[in-house]
């Protein structure tokens, strides 16, 4: 039998909205992270508990909304998060769906964009908002970027059409600073500054001014059936990254694995890799030992087209699949994904190429 999990916290109710409506419910998740560290007396930063956000934050008060918080046994520093914790996260969401409107959960910024990429593909026809975010510098201090990101986050989590009256995003997304990122095209780029997420490939779902502006285009429709929450990944993957001077012992060293079943190969502009003998033969065993081969820029920007260049035509005759515009964060989560389903390695490659979360532009 699963652990019991962890439940919510209300720390504020209101009967109607602005406008005469019920409110919007949010739960928060809080998982750890800068977001929801303190100074102890010694002066030190540690986790706080988060039920206290609001003498910190005491203009949440002002939001019309109903808020509940839900913090994991252990505040996790994201650098220390598994699969484990993403199967935790995608659990509490499915069990908590029915009572809220939206979800905002609150990580650390090293590995948001792979928890976030890893949520959208276990939340299967997600038709409620599910917001990641986090901070760059601590609640607690005065040039904090903390309270911005999560008040904007809670908006965005019980925001409606003003036309329609639907969810405004019913996806799994990443605020951060301004922008309001889809969870698997985001990528952390900024360690010092406040914008620390960009989304090289695709546009913002929304940015937040004054106002927050969505993008309606760009936002996913809402799904046709009930939500799925997935319970299976599989973290038999490697990344492999290409540089110039990678040796053949390298290359077998990971390639050849014990219980390897997939990796993302980092290739070079538009996925191009080396010709040389000893490469290709390397590809070539791996595949037939049943290794899946996903093709994945370094490039930032752009995608990658196997057979453009001559150091790419080799390569889908090799098995490798070709990664498109998908980010590395994306790449690798998807593969534990979709290796999760247990599927035979036809269905598993056909997946593999199909958009399934808004993660890739199809050409």
């Amino acid at each position: 039998m699963p652990a019991t999990l962890p439940q919510p916290t209300i720390i504020q109710t209101h009967d109607l909205a602005p406008d005469g409506r019920p409110p919007a419910s949010v739960l928060v998740i809080y998982t750890g992270g800068t977001v929801g560290m303190e100074y102890n007396k010694r002066g030190e930063l540690v986790p706080m508990k988060f039920e206290r956000i609001r003498k910190k934050m005491p203009e949440l008060r002002q939001l019309p909304m109903n808020l509940s918080v839900l913090s994991l046994p252990e505040a996790i520093d994201s650098s220390n998060v598994t699969p484990a914790d993403w199967l935790l996260l995608a659990r509490i969401i499915g069990e908590n769906y029915a009572h809220y409107d939206g979800f905002v959960v609150l990580h650390g910024t090293d590995t948001m964009a792979y928890s976030a990429a890893a949520l959208s593909y276990l939340l299967e026809n997600l038709g409620k908002p599910v917001v990641f975010t986090g901070a760059q510098v601590p609640v607690g201090r005065i040039r904090t970027d903390a309270r911005r990101n999560l008040i904007t986050a809670l908006d965005i989590a019980a925001a409606r059409h003003p036309m329609a009256g639907t969810v405004r995003v019913p996806e799994v997304c990443l605020f951060f600073n301004d922008l309001l990122i889809r969870g698997n095209r985001a990528k952390k780029v900024e360690s010092e500054q406040y914008n620390a997420f960009r989304s090289e490939n695709y546009p913002p779902l929304a940015r937040a001014g004054i106002e927050v502006a969505f993008d309606d285009k760009q936002i996913l429709l809402l799904p046709g059936g009930p939500l799925r929450v997935h319970q299976q990944l599989d973290d038999r993957v490697v990344i492999l990254k290409l540089f110039p001077g990678i040796t053949e012992q390298v290359v077998r060293a990971i390639l050849g694995l014990d219980g390897l079943r997939g990796c993302v190969l980092e290739t070079y502009g538009s996925g191009n890799a080396p010709t040389a003998p000893w490469f290709l033969r390397c590809l070539r065993e791996a595949h037939a030992r049943g290794v899946h081969l996903l093709n994945v820029s370094q490039c930032e920007e752009g995608r990658v087209m196997q057979g453009q260049y001559e150091t790419s035509a080799h390569l889908t005759a090799l098995g490798v699949i070709g990664g498109d515009d998908i980010t590395t964060e994306a790449a690798i989560t998807k593969l534990m994904f979709v290796l999760g389903l247990g599927l035979p390695a036809a269905e598993t490659a056909r997946l593999l190429t199909h958009d399934l979360r808004g993660e890739i532009t199809l050409a």
